[in-house]
Order: C-alpha cells, then sequence, then structure tokens
C-alpha cells in the first residue's frame, strides 16, 4: 500500500521499473500535500479566522481523497496494462468491450485527481487572504502544488482516452486543468 511507504519508499516505488506508480499517484499526492498545507494553514489562523476550522475540515477530507486516488490510480493503471498488455487472453467476443472498460478504469481515476486538485486549488486560493502573513507562502505553494497536479492527471486522462474520439471525460479533465491554472495565475501572475 502506498500510504503505508515512508517518503524514501514513496520515491523509491515512483522509481522502480514498474509502470505503477505513476503520473496520476504522483499528481494525486502532491495534491494531497498541498490540502495538507492548507490545513496547517488554517489550523495556525484559528484565533484571527473564524471559518479556519471549517477550511481546515475541508482540506483534510480532500486530502484523504486525494491519497486513496493515488492508491486506486496505481491499482487500476496496473491492472489495465496487465489487460491490454494481453489481450489475446481475452476470448475474442469479449475482448473489445474488456479493452474498452480498462481504459475507461484508467481515465476514471485521474480525471477525479485533476477535478479534487482544481478543488484544493481553489480553496487554497481562497484561503490565502485569511491565514496568518507567515503561512500565507505556504498556501500559495499550494495553489502552485494543486494546480500542477490538476495539469498532470487531466494529460493522462487525454492520453488514456486518446483512441475514443469525443469522450466528455477529456474536456471535464481539461476544464478542471484550466480553472486551477487561471487560479494559479492570480497568484502568480504571468511576467
Amino acid at each position: 500500500m502506498l500510504l503505508d511507504l515512508t517518503v524514501q519508499g514513496w520515491l523509491e516505488a515512483l522509481g522502480e521499473r514498474g509502470p505503477a506508480p505513476g503520473g496520476g499517484s504522483a499528481a494525486a499526492v502532491t495534491a494531497a500535500m498541498a490540502a495538507a498545507l492548507v490545513a496547517m494553514a488554517a489550523r495556525l489562523s484559528a484565533d484571527s479566522w473564524a471559518d479556519a476550522a471549517g477550511f481546515s475540515a475541508q482540506t483534510a477530507a480532500l486530502r484523504d481523497r486525494l491519497a486513496a486516488l493515488a492508491q486506486a490510480d496505481a491499482d487500476d493503471y496496473a491492472e489495465s496494462l496487465r489487460i491490454l498488455e494481453n489481450p489475446e487472453a481475452i476470448p475474442a467476443e469479449r475482448r473489445d468491450r474488456v479493452l474498452a472498460s480498462a481504459l475507461d478504469r484508467a481515465a476514471q481515476t485521474p480525471l477525479l485527481i485533476a477535478e479534487t486538485a482544481g478543488d484544493v486549488a481553489t480553496l487554497a486560493y481562497q484561503a490565502r487572504e485569511r491565514v496568518e502573513p507567515k503561512v500565507q507562502a505556504d498556501v500559495e505553494a499550494a495553489v502552485a502544488l494543486a494546480a500542477s497536479a490538476a495539469q498532470a492527471a487531466a494529460r493522462l486522462v487525454e492520453v488514456n482516452l486518446s483512441a475514443t474520439r469525443g469522450d466528455p471525460r477529456v474536456e471535464q479533465a481539461r476544464a478542471a486543468a484550466e480553472a486551477a491554472a487561471r487560479t494559479m495565475r492570480n497568484v502568480f501572475p504571468p511576467t
């Protein structure tokens, strides 16, 4: 289980020869870290910010959701690759349906990661002016981390659904990533 690893163990697992965990899991963990930063900043700002406890609870829930999505992405991707690499093991009459289902699973989790990372970016942006000044830069970092995670996950959706034209999940993922990118540009305007 990815969530049981130390940071060193996670980095080693990510860099191993196998394909999973991969980019989707890394994006989910990145967005989970962003959510944790917002939760920390909200907790440290409780004396001066009336809604701090609510923000902290909401971002902690998103952190937990993203952590679970990191494991789900690794599991789904590994299973999808196993199926896609051995299509001859599937009876011919079921092959198209099974292969389509594998690609579907490989795209669904990154879509959820992109959307959830976008939610984290939005909450981080909303918290930015409310947190204590000493942790404002941490919240700004959270915006950047979450927006980058949304971009990465959206790209995986595109790649995993490249064989299917017009799948609406590609646009959903792009919309989530673009919204997160706009939020990040509000914090870090282009120079």
